[in-house]
């Protein structure tokens, strides 16, 4: 078996998303990020590493079995066995996991560029690991609260963050089932239609509003999101995690 040295983690918690789980470039400060003093490296086929990636179900038994306690942490100076860690690439994407004694890929982190060069060294003349495993899913189910990767493409982290905060905002006003406030809001993102939204029932304005605000990000999403979340102190508090105290 590959095993990796002295690699920087920067853990993703619950993150079902590859795309939440960032890219060195977009690490922060305050991240917390450890050091594995040893960890053992996989080769394995696409679809695997997209369902590792991409979702947090079940692990393959024989991949959990072939790295139990292979991997350690180093922490002031001491080295912590790990049940279930390990690095895991397809050849093109790279993943480090963290099982935290469970089944599922519960931490998730990218790699600093060093260690990612070094992997595909590592891994040129390696033969692919074939595990099998219960792949439920073909198609995996996006939705309003997990949105599909092609709304994120392109966007920083602090905008995906909020874009995906804007989707919580716009999930609680489709629970609340409130005709006037739905048009108030569709009026907000487009007054120009302000005629044609009054005569809306709540679904067809609510489902126009998402369709209208859920590709890209701009400063429009941005205020429209901010004004939306007044008054919510758990929507408050997660804009100020990414924007700093302003929502007055």
């Amino acid at each position: 078996m590959l095993y990796l040295h002295d690699v920087w983690v920067n853990w993703f918690e619950g993150e079902e998303n590859g795309y939440n789980v960032c890219h060195f470039h977009e690490w922060r400060k305050d991240d917390g990020v450890e050091l594995l003093d040893q960890v053992p490296l996989l080769k394995v086929e696409p679809i695997l590493f997209n369902y590792i990636e991409n979702d947090l179900s079940e692990l393959p038994q024989q991949l959990l079995d072939d790295i139990y306690q292979k991997a350690y942490l180093r922490k002031n100076h001491e080295r912590i066995q790990l049940d279930y860690c390990f690095v895991v690439t397809d050849g093109m994407g790279i993943l480090a996991v963290d099982t935290i004694g469970y089944k599922i890929p519960i931490r998730k982190s990218r790699l600093i560029p060093r260690q990612e060069q070094l992997v595909y060294e590592m891994i040129t003349t390696q033969e692919v690991k074939k595990y099998n495993f219960n792949q439920q899913q073909n198609k995996k189910d996006f939705h309003i609260l997990s949105p599909d990767p092609l709304l994120m493409i392109g966007l920083t982290r602090k905008e995906r963050q909020l874009k995906q905060l804007l989707f919580m905002a716009l999930d609680q006003l489709l629970s609340s089932n409130n005709e006037a406030e739905i048009r108030y809001w569709y009026t907000e993102w487009c007054p120009e239609n302000y005629s044609k939204i009054q005569e809306m029932n709540f679904t067809e304005a609510w489902e126009q509003l998402y369709e209208a605000i859920k590709y890209g990000w701009s400063k429009k999403h941005e205020t429209f999101c901010e004004n939306l979340i007044k008054g919510q102190p758990f929507f408050e508090k997660l804009w100020e995690m990414e924007h700093g105290p302003k929502v007055n």
